[in-house]
């Protein structure tokens, strides 16, 4: 049997009758757009994270655009986030004319580092975006003091650390503004694109309500420039199909995490990843560090074990952002990270032998 890097089948066979059930409610209904399943869902979440309003939108990075929107980010701004990560929270900076500014993450979590943040903070700065990377947050107290001083706005990217806890509160609501992402992939995911954005802040979330729905103020009246970022009621139905198992799948997910952790002490070569004292990962992603990682890749592949490597260009380094972006300080963490990092399959459905494979092909991948 082919040995899934994330098992989203065994996902859809163990909740199948809840997800066609859901699915078979809008086809009958026929609300396809902001259908009563996308409140339903907003409401779960808001009760799940603790915050006072969640709007789904149409994709985490979309979620980024909407709130950055929000926050009237625009040309002359400079907006703080990391250089190792998924493109979408620089990509969205620029888009709105803006510049990226990357501060360097710390070497064991990949989190964006706190103690090198403060000297990037200029007049310009407007918002800091520190990206929850494989799962687990950054250290969102102490980035929340550093914008505070400075009057600065925190948006955190939880695309990967949905179901996470920092200080026993949930991400999506530890800073003014929250993204998450519903990708399938994702602790949480639809079978499409699907997001929302989490704020406590009653006006921020009036805002980036209308800038949904092009800046609709009521129906034809558009008091501010939008998209249409809208959840399509389907994703979102699905998304409340997985809602009342996931608790038992970030369980799962902790207690593997946990056995790869024990596994893979001491493997030679290989770096694990370090969760705070203060926190739990919901291991978006389970990513090691090699240092040989061509070799590791290519023993892997030989035993058909699937594998991603999250991410291998440093967003400083893209031809797409030469010129575009400004860099704090140096970049060598993220810049080693590029050269060292590979994903092991993760997801709820993976079982001891299945782990005891993979673990024994890693613990071997390091010798030529």
């Amino acid at each position: 049997m082919r040995l899934e890097f994330i098992d989203l089948k065994a996902q859809y066979r163990s909740l199948k009758d809840e997800i066609d059930g859901r699915i078979q409610k809008v086809l009958d209904h026929g609300q396809f757009i902001l259908g009563p399943e996308v409140w339903e869902l907003e409401t779960r979440l808001e009760a799940y994270t603790g915050a006072p309003h969640c709007i789904t939108v149409a994709s985490g990075t979309e979620a980024l655009l909407i709130s950055l929107m929000a926050m009237g980010v625009g040309r002359g701004d400079e907006v703080i986030t990391s250089p190792f990560s998924f493109i979408a929270a620089a990509e969205m900076i620029a888009l709105l004319g803006a510049t990226p500014v990357f501060v360097d993450v710390e070497r064991d979590t990949c989190n964006l580092d706190p103690n090198k943040l403060e000297a990037a903070v200029t007049p310009k700065t407007k918002a800091i975006i520190p990206v929850s990377l494989y799962g687990q947050t950054c250290d969102m107290d102490e980035i929340n003091a550093i914008a505070a001083r400075h009057g600065v706005t925190v948006i955190e990217d939880a695309a990967q650390s949905f179901g996470a806890t920092y200080r026993g509160r949930r991400s999506c609501n530890l800073s003014s503004i929250a993204c998450t992402s519903f990708f399938p992939s994702k602790p949480l995911g639809c079978y499409g694109d699907g997001g929302a954005l989490f704020t406590s802040d009653d006006k921020l979330a009036t805002i980036m309500r209308q800038i949904r729905v092009h800046g609709q103020e009521r129906r034809y009246f558009h008091s501010r420039i939008g998209v249409g970022g809208r959840m399509d009621t389907l994703q979102c139905a699905i998304v409340l199909a997985k809602l009342d198992s996931f608790d038992w799948e970030v369980e799962r997910r902790l207690q593997i995490g946990d056995e790869y952790l024990r596994l893979l002490q001491g493997a030679e070569g290989i770096a694990l990843p370090v969760v705070r004292p203060d926190r739990t990962s919901v291991w978006g992603q389970f990513t090691v560090q090699a240092e040989n990682r061509p070799l590791l890749e290519s023993k892997l592949r030989s035993a058909e074990i699937p594998l991603a490597v999250h991410y291998p260009l440093p967003l400083h380094c893209q031809p797409a952002y030469e010129g575009l972006c400004r860099r704090v300080g140096s970049m060598e963490n993220a810049e080693r990270l590029a050269q060292r990092v590979l994903s092991l399959p993760m997801h709820p459905f993976l079982d001891p032998e299945t782990q005891n494979k993979i673990v024994e092909a890693v613990r071997g991948g390091q010798r030529g």
